[in-house]
């Protein structure tokens, strides 16, 4: 029986593609034989400054066709900071367009610059496990919808009373606002927590450093409300290790941001959730309580269906199919 060709292995600089060891953990990918740690850490500042760059350079031109076609009438400068708080549509488009700019940084430091195979960041596996992805958002579309309908029971209200101009806000929510939040899954618990978990052999590194830097580059924030970001990140961060992959990650922040921002443009205005800056303490504690919940039952369900935390041997899986 002929024996299937192994994991092609290169050295950077080769040109060729590394491919992780098999046995590898999510967070070591990066640790293998085209790792320096230098390229690690300088790694981190290349792709949070492409993303920036990159981001804002589609932003511009975003907001500037914008100006030009719609709203000429209005001060560049005025129509640009309304833009940036989300009063109206366009702003809120080309800011999740630039954060969606996230998916092909994080693929093109894989590939480019440590000289890995870029289907690694998505899962050990290298591909999207697109059963779990979808049970996933089938989850957390039914966690966070209890989440919703306990505001009441928390000492919030719930009062119908969409803003003006609702329907734009809504398609952007709803075509564009899942390759936001899949892209903030794919830098932050995708490469940065390869890149900086590579720098150490323990895991919790790159959970604790990638969710740091999450929380801190949602601006200005109270305390409780940067605690909440910080613990979304750890525990999302916790759930791909867990699962070996971002699927139930980017479900639960694509389903989270849904539903936020449906929830702001028919309660009040999306410019009040864009321009959110503090949060009280029974606020975060519930937050928390649903990511964690959310968590449980998605790590659950990854072991229901036997999803691998680690990198497979496809030798032996090609040499067991044939």
């Amino acid at each position: 029986m002929p024996q299937a060709p192994t994991p092609s292995r290169t050295t950077w600089g080769t040109g060729g593609l590394a491919e992780p060891a098999p046995g590898t953990a999510y967070s070591q990918i990066l640790r293998g034989d085209s790792y320096a740690w230098w390229r690690s850490a300088l790694g981190v500042l290349l792709a949070l400054s492409l993303w920036l760059l990159l981001g804002g350079a589609v932003a511009g031109l975003i907001l500037g066709a914008a100006h030009s076609l719609g709203h000429s009438q209005m001060p560049e400068a005025d129509f640009l900071a309304a833009a940036r708080r989300y009063e109206f549509w366009e702003g809120m488009f080309s800011s999740h367009v630039q954060l969606a700019m996230g998916i092909p940084v994080a693929l093109l430091m894989v590939w480019q610059w440590h000289q890995v195979r870029p289907r690694f960041v998505i899962s050990v596996e290298g591909r999207i496990r697109w059963r779990f992805l979808l049970l996933c958002l089938c989850l957390a579309v039914a966690v966070f919808a209890v989440y919703v309908a306990t505001v009441p029971l928390r000492g919030g209200t719930l009062s119908w009373n969409p803003q003006p101009g609702f329907l734009g806000f809504l398609i952007v929510i709803l075509l564009v606002t899942p390759l936001q939040a899949a892209a903030e899954e794919f830098l932050f618990r995708g490469y940065l927590l390869q890149a900086l978990g590579s720098l150490v052999a323990q895991p919790w590194f790159g959970v604790i450093a990638s969710a740091l830097l999450f929380a801190l580059f949602h601006g200005t924030q109270n305390v409780p409300l940067f605690l909440s970001r910080f613990a979304f990140g750890l525990v999302v961060g916790w759930l791909v290790l867990r699962t070996g992959g971002l699927e139930a990650a980017i479900a639960a922040h694509v389903i989270n941001n849904v539903f936020a921002f449906i929830l702001a443009g028919v309660t009040s205005t999306i410019s009040a959730a864009r321009t959110l800056t503090a949060v009280g303490w029974v606020q975060t504690f519930s937050d928390v309580a649903v990511y964690l919940i959310f968590s449980l039952l998605a790590a659950a369900l990854a072991w229901r269906l036997g999803l691998l935390r680690q990198v497979p041997d496809r030798d032996r899986q090609t040499a067991r199919r044939a």
